[in-house]
């Protein structure tokens, strides 16, 4: 089976990094923070204005992105994928949206050190800007594991997606292409049935 994997949320908790970044930079920037759950847009979340955001995004995207945990155990489910013969492909929409100026053309190479740093086997580490789809099709992707509100609408219009539960994804209806899992070992015995 290829499976297709997101970094940001599914990889990573970035939730957590938001809430807890986030109300670090507004108490240290004596900003009236009002956390919504269920926000995926960082703006809402905070109910604060966009300067904020791309001001909080430019002091800890680059720590994130080379420093945050994985999530727990998977790196160890990926491992039994590949043992199994299933091929990996990471498809990840960061950019170089929101990097301070001298990490602008580095986040590519950042996201790969970081998957080395980790140890997370994969086939293919696809990056995008917009929507997920079509480089899930180009790619023959089976499977996708994502939790973006938008992507997984919009992949699952065309394929099954596991919906790695987040805050902001919780309204989402399962349906027969959209299957939630809560935990990294969730994922693998949904994969498995899909077997």
């Amino acid at each position: 089976m290829r499976i297709g994997i997101d970094i940001d949320g599914v990889l990573t908790d970035i939730e957590r990094f938001m809430i807890d970044h986030g109300t670090k930079f507004c108490f240290e920037n004596k900003i009236e923070e009002s956390i919504t759950l269920g926000e995926y847009d960082d703006a809402k979340m905070f109910n604060c204005n966009e300067e904020y955001v791309i001001e909080f995004w430019r002091r800890n995207l680059i720590d994130y992105f080379e420093n945050y945990p994985i999530r727990d155990f998977a790196k160890e489910i990926i491992e039994k994928l590949k043992e199994e013969g299933n091929e990996i492909y990471i498809i990840t929409a960061r950019d170089d949206y929101g990097v301070p100026p001298e990490y602008i053309g580095k986040v590519r190479e950042i996201t790969k050190d970081w998957l080395d740093k980790n140890k997370i086997p994969y086939d293919k580490l696809i990056f995008t800007q917009e929507s997920k789809l079509p480089y899930c099709i180009e790619n023959y992707v089976e499977v996708m594991v994502e939790d973006s509100p938008d992507n997984i609408k919009e992949i699952s219009s065309k394929l099954p997606v596991i919906c790695f539960n987040n805050y902001w994804n919780e309204k989402i209806k399962e349906n027969k292409n959209i299957i939630r899992a809560y935990s990294w070992y969730q994922v693998y015995r949904k994969l498995k049935d899909m077997k």
